[in-house]
C-alpha cells in the first residue's frame, strides 16, 4: 500500500507539472500575425447540420482573412443542410455546395466526406472545420502564420468548450482533464517522439502540399479516431505538427445532454490513452480512488500535499481550457463518476454492439 501511495503522489505531481507547463504560451496559438494572402480551403464535412452550418459559414464570411474557399459536403443530409448552404452560396461566391452520391464501402462517413473536399480544393492550405464549431479573432490568419513560421504539415485546436446545461458540467470538462494533464502541447511540435501527439478534427490547418502528397483521411477511412491516427502517422514519418489549447478565437457547443456526452465521448476516450483499455482504466482509478492509499499510508503532510496538488492542477488545466475553475472543482466526483461511464460503454461499444453515429454505424 506505501509503494501505492508514493506511485499516486508522484503521479498528481506529474499531471501538475503537464498542467503548468500547458499554460504557457507555447500551448496556445499566438495572437500576433504576419501579413499572408495564401489562399486557405475552408473544407467543411456536414450531415444533418441544418442548426451549424449557416452560424459557421456567417463566421468565416466575417473573418478578417479573406482570401478563402469555403466547402461544404452534405454528406447524405436529412434536413435542410443543403438548402442552407445552398442559399448562402447565391449571396456569397466563394461557398460551394458538394452533394455525396453514396459512401463507398470500407469507409466512414467524415473520413470520406473529408477525403472528397480535399480533392477539389484549390488552396495553399486546408482547413478540415466541423460545422459545429463557431470562429473569429481572425484564427483562420492567426494559424497561417504560425504554419508559415515553424514549417507545420498539421496544425489543431482543441476549442474553447461552450458548457451550458448541467449534463454538460459533468462530463465535458474530463476531455480537457486528460489531453492537458497528460500531453504537454508545447512538446507536441518541439519533440519528434510519436507518443506526443494529438489532434482534433474540429480544427485541422494542414499544408496543402503535404496533405495531398500523403491523403491522411484516405489511410485513415475507417478509422473512427481519425484525427489521433493521423497526428501519429505524421510524427512517425517526421513531418512537425502542433496542438494547441483553444482560446475565444474557436469554441464549440458539442453535446447538449449528459446521455448525448457520454455516449460521444465514448466513442474516442480510450484514444486519449494509446487506444489501451488497461491505461484508460488505471487512469480512472488514480484519478478517482487515489486519494485512499496516499490517506492510510503516508504522513498527514504528505496527504495534503497530495490534496494541494491535485486540486491545483485541476485549477491550471480550467485556466488552459478557458472554463469555470470552480464548477470544475465542484463538479470533481461527479466529473469521475462520468468519465468511468465514458470508459465502460467504450468497452461496451468495442466488443458487445455496434457503435451509432448520426445514424450510421461506426464501427
Amino acid at each position: 500500500m506505501l509503494i501505492v501511495a508514493y506511485i499516486v503522489l508522484a503521479f498528481t505531481i506529474l499531471q501538475l507539472l503537464v498542467a503548468l507547463m500547458n499554460l504557457l504560451p507555447g500551448a496556445h496559438l499566438p495572437k500576433k500575425t504576419v501579413k499572408h494572402h495564401n489562399l486557405v480551403s475552408v473544407l467543411i464535412p456536414a450531415r444533418n447540420e441544418e442548426s451549424n452550418i449557416g452560424t459557421i459559414l456567417r463566421d468565416l464570411a466575417e473573418q478578417d482573412y479573406s482570401n478563402i474557399e469555403i466547402l461544404v459536403f452534405d454528406d447524405q443530409s436529412e434536413d435542410r443542410t443543403a438548402e442552407i448552404v445552398d442559399r448562402m452560396a447565391a449571396a456569397d461566391s466563394r461557398i460551394r455546395l458538394v452533394t455525396s452520391e453514396s459512401l463507398p464501402e470500407g469507409w466512414l462517413g467524415k473520413n470520406h466526406a473529408c477525403h472528397t473536399l480535399s480533392k477539389l480544393a484549390k488552396g495553399d492550405y486546408l482547413l478540415f472545420l466541423d460545422a459545429d464549431v463557431r470562429i473569429s479573432n481572425n484564427i483562420i490568419g492567426r494559424a497561417v502564420s504560425y504554419s508559415w513560421k515553424h514549417g507545420l504539415t498539421l496544425i489543431s485546436i482543441f476549442p474553447k468548450q461552450i458548457i451550458s446545461s448541467y449534463g454538460e458540467k459533468f462530463t465535458v470538462p474530463n476531455m480537457n482533464y486528460i489531453l492537458l494533464s497528460l500531453l504537454p502541447l508545447p512538446l507536441v511540435r518541439k519533440s519528434g517522439f510519436v507518443s506526443l501527439s494529438a489532434a482534433n478534427g474540429q480544427f485541422m490547418f494542414f499544408r496543402a502540399s503535404d496533405y495531398r502528397n500523403i491523403e491522411p483521411h484516405s489511410l485513415m477511412r475507417g478509422n473512427k479516431v481519425e484525427d489521433i491516427a493521423i497526428s501519429r502517422h505524421l510524427k512517425e514519418n517526421k513531418h512537425k505538427i502542433a496542438c494547441l489549447a483553444g482560446d475565444a478565437g474557436i469554441t464549440c457547443r458539442m453535446y447538449k445532454s449528459y446521455r448525448e456526452a457520454v455516449k460521444g465521448f465514448s466513442k474516442n476516450v480510450i484514444a486519449f490513452f494509446g487506444n489501451s483499455f488497461f491505461l484508460a482504466v488505471m487512469f480512472w482509478l488514480v484519478t478517482t480512488f487515489g486519494f485512499i492509499p496516499v490517506f492510510l499510508s503516508l504522513p498527514v503532510s504528505l496527504y495534503f500535499l497530495y490534496v494541494a496538488v491535485y486540486f491545483l492542477a485541476r485549477l491550471f488545466i480550467s485556466l488552459s481550457s478557458c472554463q469555470n475553475i470552480i464548477e470544475n472543482i465542484i463538479f470533481v466526483p461527479l466529473l469521475q463518476f462520468s468519465m468511468g461511464a465514458f470508459i465502460y460503454n467504450a468497452f461496451l461499444n468495442k466488443y458487445f454492439k455496434k457503435y451509432q453515429w448520426k445514424g450510421r454505424s461506426i464501427d
